[in-house]
């Protein structure tokens, strides 16, 4: 489904099925509350009120279930009418694959969907994932034909008023397009200002590593915010290399800072209250006559010494240098990283939630609530370093990269590696989300992350609808109290 413009509408209009194809979708008793006379225009003159009312009597979702109103042109998709309490109550997983298995071909097509106010943001961004934006099939340069999907929302339940949508124009270059100057320190750069991790990790490639940042630092800013990706362009493993069967894929582990950007973006064209800065940690894990070696010792911009036992646990050293910088150089409130760092993640928390790893319980919780309210769901991982830290000691130097014992939580050592290097006791919020299983769906990457960010931060947002969706800050106000609102409680700590 590349290649096809998706346009969100406060009102789709009214056409032939025929003309314009239509899935209608959502959970079955959403559905039955939807007035014919709200889907009458889309329907006739080929379907019926008769046909309707029986296509929705034959419906029983388990977990889905879908009906054809009328050959392949129209369609009706009823989502989980149950979710447990570690799934969005939007059930975004099942929309995604629902639009994609029922959603009729053609030119320009319409889906309708029918969900409460509360699950209009994890709807939207459910949508979205089914209509990946990359191909590089030569049949696609053929096609000439522009696909059009229009979006319309119903809205049931409180508060199911009419909805407004504004579409945002996708652009390559965000620091241009925000008028942001991005500070980048590169290549021998690093090494001479001692970020020993980045520079180790990409020394080697033909093109050379980098730490990129863009800032946002409105007036009245009452914290700062770091959100530190992970962007590994490519991972081979670097000498201890990975086989043929898991180096496929690589390409993805830039995911962390590529769900960095995307959420950046959009957090700062909503319009963003406090200091927000993106730092992006790149580089490529390459083999080569100057790549890092088992043995080396690196010091990383913390101060501390790494004894590499394994270049193959790359993330967690250019993840380091990520959020010292962070700490150090920018002054940050709350860090958060983001990064596809192990693969134990998704035999931990699974494919479908990232795994989540903070320094404060009360940022767990909303970490997981902040997931079910957008889609992006999360799990919380174990926070005990003063058990598991000492995995990686190391007779010469601070630490040793990688653990000494496969089997003792390694998703949660690897955070405690990078929250290290800012210290255990550091009064700041900490916050590493693990999204290597979550961020590709098969051979497709999901965009995972991006409406994570927007909803955990959501409370420093000036859109209502992140707001909304948002576990912190100070969504619960009125408009009349947000004007008068004080610096402390707009804070997120």
């Amino acid at each position: 489904m590349a290649n096809v413009q998706l346009e969100f509408q406060a009102s789709a209009g009214e056409a032939d099925p025929q003309s314009r194809p239509l899935l209608v979708l959502g959970q079955l008793h959403n559905l039955h509350r939807l007035p014919w006379a709200q889907l009458r225009g889309k329907l006739q003159p080929r379907v019926t009120e008769e046909i309707w009312q029986s296509a929705l009597s034959t419906l029983n979702p388990n977990p889905t279930d879908s009906c054809p109103l009328y050959l392949n042109y129209a369609t009706v998709a009823a989502l989980p009418s149950r979710v447990s309490r570690h799934n969005s109550p939007s059930a975004a997983q099942f929309i995604t694959r629902l639009v994609r298995n029922c959603l009729p071909g053609g030119v320009n097509r319409c889906i309708v969907m029918v969900c409460e106010r509360s699950e209009v943001f994890a709807s939207a961004c459910a949508l979205a994932r089914a209509f990946p934006l990359f191909t590089h099939r030569s049949s696609a340069s053929r096609r000439t034909e522009k696909k059009t999907v229009t979006v319309e929302f119903f809205l049931v339940g409180q508060n199911n008023g009419p909805i407004e949508v504004a579409t945002l124009k996708e652009i390559k270059k965000v620091g241009k397009d925000l008028g942001i100057t991005p500070t980048i320190i590169r290549d021998e750069e690093l090494k001479e200002r001692g970020f020993g991790g980045i520079y180790g990790v990409g020394k080697a490639a033909l093109h050379p590593p980098a730490l990129a940042v863009l800032s946002h630092t409105p007036d009245g800013a009452t914290q700062t915010i770091a959100w530190v990706g992970k962007g590994i362009v490519y991972d081979t493993g670097g000498l201890s290399i990975k086989g043929k069967t898991t180096m496929p894929g690589m390409k993805r582990d830039c995911g962390g800072a590529a769900a960095i950007l995307g959420a950046f973006k959009a957090t700062v064209k909503q319009g963003f209250k406090d200091n927000l800065h993106a730092v992006f940690c790149l580089a490529e894990n390459a083999v080569g006559p100057r790549a890092t070696r088992p043995d080396d010792i690196h010091v990383l911009y913390s101060g501390k010494t790494v004894e590499i036992n394994n270049t193959d646990a790359e993330g967690r050293l250019i993840l380091a240098d990520g959020v010292a910088y962070a700490c150090k150089d920018l002054g940050a409130d709350i860090i958060l990283d983001m990064a596809t760092l192990t693969g134990a993640q998704g035999i931990a928390t699974g494919k479908y939630h990232a795994a989540v790893l903070t320094n404060n319980e009360e940022w767990e919780k909303a970490c997981v609530k902040a997931g079910r309210n957008c889609g992006d769901l999360v799990h919380p991982l174990v926070y005990c370093p003063e058990l598991h830290f000492s995995e990686f000691t190391s007779a010469v130097a601070d630490m040793k990269n990688s653990v000494a014992d496969r089997d003792n939580t390694p998703s949660s050592c690897a955070g405690l590696f990078i929250a290290s290097h800012i210290g255990f006791d550091w009064p700041g919020v900490w916050v590493h989300i693990d999204i290597a299983a979550p961020v590709h769906a098969g051979e497709r990457a999901t965009g995972y992350g991006v409406a994570l960010l927007l909803s955990l931060f959501g409370g420093a947002s000036e859109d209502p609808l992140l707001n909304m969706v948002s576990p912190l800050g100070c969504n619960g106000d009125s408009p009349a109290e947000d004007m008068e609102r004080d610096s402390k409680r707009r804070r997120l700590v």
